[in-house]
């Protein structure tokens, strides 16, 4: 069980936990406005570059690619360091791999920027969920980190609509400057409001790798890897369905962006709240909900009016990163840092699935809604390891 790393954590006032949160929220909401906004934007980089919608598919992928090989990594790497300049140093990649991106000059460029970029994201997440855990009682654990994956959800429902609109408006170039400001912001507010802690706890690279190889830590991975693929297949690819089967303009496409941010601000809420309540039982019945709304999707894309509850609902989906990120620091003792931030790697293996998955049967000519049914499969999928993961605990008498 993760507790907190030191007496000077929990000897932090309220008001002072509260504007640290604040800080790491801030990053989340640079990062969630970076990873998602392309989505957005599809069509105007695909327009701009001279490639096709699914190439830019690509890019999304590059960008979860990055992520995956990125938060091992650098967490391992970064083991020895004080988590505070360890955030500083991750924030300060990610925003120079997003100013690069604003820049790129071609497809190719373009690539490899977001690539670059993407590679703080997992372990950023990773250290910023375990600072904020370990100032949070151990029931409230789970609460303590969805504040800060609120940032990520409010990033959905208000940064990527913004910088859509934005990119829309001038260029999509724009848009990934943003997320470069908010970036360099959230460096100020972290070096402002998060002390260094003398007596924090460090670990050895090579200690927490031999702790992390255990069953229930990659089960919990795999789960986040295949069941939450679903969200991002049917999600990277909202914009053209938007226009090619929904039928409306590009002006409601922010719109939805937005309608699908709120849905993240419920479905994170309800994934800590849950999971505090449940434990690991909160995991099934949230792929068991996924599973509903992506076979719903298809149906409902055809209509504005039945498309956007589809879409809130998809924004529900969320849940499922509170909760295996609190299920991660139950069963990763003597791995913490590695652990949370290869969860962030396995939603990003997710990332880069879904778009790729979806990419190929709309490229081989199945539709764009195909993506709800694909997406519902990997679901199902997560479902499976879930049962899996179910029965190692019970096994070793954590049930």
């Amino acid at each position: 069980m993760h507790k907190p790393s030191s007496d000077a954590a929990t000897s932090l006032s309220p008001g002072a936990i509260l504007l640290i949160q604040l800080a790491l929220a801030l990053g989340g909401f640079a990062i969630g406005t970076g990873e998602f906004a392309i989505m957005g934007l599809m069509p105007n980089v695909a327009q701009d570059l001279g490639v096709s919608e699914p190439q830019v598919g690509h890019v999304i992928s590059a960008y979860a690619l990055g992520v995956v090989v990125g938060a091992p990594v650098l967490a391992l790497l970064g083991a020895r360091l004080p988590r505070r300049i360890l955030l500083l140093l991750l924030m300060g990649c990610f925003a120079l791999g997003n100013f690069a991106s604003a820049l790129a000059p071609t497809y190719e460029p373009l690539l490899i920027f977001r690539f670059i970029a993407g590679l703080p994201h997992g372990a950023y997440f990773g250290v910023a969920m375990l600072v904020a855990a370990s100032m949070a009682p151990p029931h409230k654990r789970a609460k303590a980190v969805s504040r800060v994956l609120a940032g990520l959800t409010v990033a959905i429902l208000i940064g990527n609509p913004l910088a859509t609109w934005l990119g829309q408006f001038m260029s999509w170039r724009y848009a990934f400057a943003l997320v470069g400001v908010i970036a360099i912001t959230t460096i100020a507010m972290v070096a402002i409001f998060l002390p260094t802690d003398p007596n924090e706890q460090r670990s050895s690279p090579s200690g927490e790798l031999r702790a992390f190889n255990r069953a229930p830590i990659w089960l919990a991975l795999g789960i986040g890897a295949i069941g939450f693929a679903g969200m991002f297949c049917v999600f990277s690819y909202m914009a053209p369905t938007l226009l090619h089967v929904t039928g409306v303009g590009p002006g409601w496409i922010p719109l939805a962006m937005g309608v699908f941010g709120a849905g993240c601000i419920v479905g994170n809420s309800a994934g800590g709240w849950l999971f505090d309540r449940l434990r690991l039982r909160a995991v099934a019945w949230i792929l068991a909900w996924s599973t509903l709304v992506l076979l719903v999707f298809p149906f409902a894309a055809h209509s504005l009016w039945t498309v956007l509850p589809a879409i809130f609902a998809l924004g529900t989906m969320i849940a499922l990163g509170p909760a295996l990120q609190t299920h991660l620091m139950d069963v990763a003792t003597g791995a913490q840092t590695l652990a949370a931030a290869s969860n962030h790697a396995a939603f990003n293996v997710a990332n880069a699935l879904g778009p790729w998955l979806g990419g190929l049967a709309i490229s081989a000519g199945m539709g764009w809604t195909i993506t709800g049914y694909i997406g519902a499969a990997t679901a199902i999928g997560g479902l499976a390891l879930f049962v899996w993961a179910w029965r190692v605990q019970q096994k070793n008498g954590h049930i």
